[in-house]
């Protein structure tokens, strides 16, 4: 056996791995569900924080979503950081609690945070609740996170959906497909196996005695993911709650879509690779399946990566098939691309017919392809500093 033919099983092998986990969950989500009913009992006190940076032109109608949802107790903490803009007025102005950080030199999403909590530790409410400024938050979602964050004592992460705007193209409507299997198919699939899910950034509660006691901030690309691997390693991971609903949207600008992507993915690839190890070994170490649950997830890269990988090794086991005869890595990549169009057809049936069009479906080689230079980009000169998305 040759080198490469080894290589290639080896490639084939992990590649069938992936397409495994990522089909459990996706056919664990099949089954329909009902709503859950509210755990009972007495409503704990919430404190909404919510981190905003130049959000003047979103910040209004993210509060009005909240306001309606607070109950006698709860705090809404605005944290205007290094603001430019209108942000901070606007938001007293709506009846929030404002407070205003100005620190050029550490800048990001978990150091507004950090800010934040440390405010409320004078009269701490029994659950945070974390809300991106750019998000409307469904009736009744305060509410349920709040509740069941304190019946399970652990983070709780409510569906967190990201829409395509008006007139959006065939590819921004192909991402907002992807957005759903990862944001909501697979951790349903986790949810009905009894396991964790990740932090998606928005919509998310804490026992106040979790989050006070956590380091918040990271400096990392994907920080809240990163943060709730530090909580599951902490004996804290998060369930998921789909009732609860947060939306926001794609950004129209182009440059602005590709510095989003570039962020999210490139934080996604980090996190992979830095924290996977560390995962593994304590499941392993401790035998504790919701820990080895939570490094499977994390182990299945973004949607458009796997398709290139698959495709990828498909092509190198069938060069090897025909030009020297080794037929298993073959057999098993075929299968596993197979079986990847299969379960994705699913999802797609299930979740993303009034989302993308079968016509529109054409153009996902291409809009694979057009991928490429930002995967590339990981291994030349990966993004590694926290950049704002520009609003439109």
């Amino acid at each position: 056996m040759t080198a490469l033919s080894a290589i290639a099983g080896i490639l084939a092998i992990l590649i069938a791995v992936l397409v495994t986990l990522l089909s459990i969950q996706v056919l664990m989500a099949l089954p329909g569900r009902r709503p859950r009913p509210l755990p009972p009992g007495r409503r704990p006190s919430a404190g909404i924080l919510i981190p905003a940076h130049d959000e003047a032109a979103v910040i209004a109608e993210t509060l009005g979503s909240i306001l309606p949802q607070l109950a006698t107790g709860d705090r809404m903490l605005v944290i205007a950081d290094n603001c430019s803009d209108e942000t901070a007025s606007i938001a007293r102005q709506l009846g929030a609690e404002v407070v205003e950080r100005t620190d050029p030199e550490r800048r990001g999403k978990d150091y507004a945070l950090d800010f934040g909590v440390h405010r409320l530790r004078d009269n701490p409410p029994e659950v945070i609740i974390i809300i991106d400024a750019d998000c409307q938050v469904h009736p009744g979602t305060i509410d349920r996170l709040a509740r069941v964050c304190n019946e399970t004592s652990h983070p709780v992460q409510a569906l967190y959906r990201m829409r395509s705007p008006a007139g959006a193209g065939p590819k921004t409507r192909i991402a907002e497909f992807a957005w759903i299997v990862k944001n909501q198919v697979r951790p349903l699939g986790n949810l009905r196996l009894g396991l964790p899910c990740q932090l998606m950034g928005t919509g998310m509660a804490f026992p106040w005695v979790a989050i006070s006691n956590a380091a918040l901030v990271s400096g990392h690309l994907a920080e809240d993911m990163k943060f709730g691997i530090d909580l599951a390693l902490a004996g804290y991971p998060a369930v998921f709650c789909p009732d609860a609903t947060v939306t926001s949207y794609f950004p129209c600008e182009r440059t602005a879509v590709s510095a989003q992507r570039m962020r999210w993915e490139h934080g996604h690839l980090s996190v992979i690779l830095h924290e996977l190890p560390r995962m593994l070994a304590r499941a392993l170490s401790k035998r504790d399946i919701r820990l080895l649950g939570l490094a499977a997830d994390l182990m299945v890269p973004p949607l458009s990566l796997l398709v290139l990988f698959n495709a990828a090794v498909f092509l190198l086991s069938l060069m090897l098939f025909l030009y020297e005869g080794i037929v298993w890595p073959f057999h098993l990549s075929l299968i596993a691309l197979g079986f990847f169009g299969v379960v994705i057809a699913m999802a797609w049936h299930c979740w993303g017919r009034k989302i993308v069009s079968f016509p529109q479906l054409l153009i996902v080689p291409f809009y694979m392809l057009s991928k490429i230079p930002l995967y590339l980009r990981f291994l030349t000169g990966r993004q590694r500093a926290w950049i704002k998305t520009r609003r439109d």
